[in-house]
């Protein structure tokens, strides 16, 4: 459930940004190619970031030595 929930916000939060962006620079709006390449990135984020913070931890030393 957590991935298709990161998938709505991801399309959503992405489609305000490219929109925002697309207009600042004046270039034009794909809102499939937004839509996918925020889903991609939210999807990525969710597996990575916890993979890394958890390999980041300190490992607990054993006092039986």
């Amino acid at each position: 459930m957590k991935y298709i929930m990161v998938a709505i916000w991801s399309a959503i939060f992405g489609e305000i940004l490219g929109y925002i962006v697309s207009q600042l620079t004046l270039g034009t709006y794909n809102y499939i190619g937004v839509a996918v390449i925020a889903i991609v990135v939210g999807e990525v984020a969710l597996v990575a970031i916890p993979a890394i913070s958890g390999s980041a931890a300190p490992k607990e030393i054993s006092s039986e030595q």
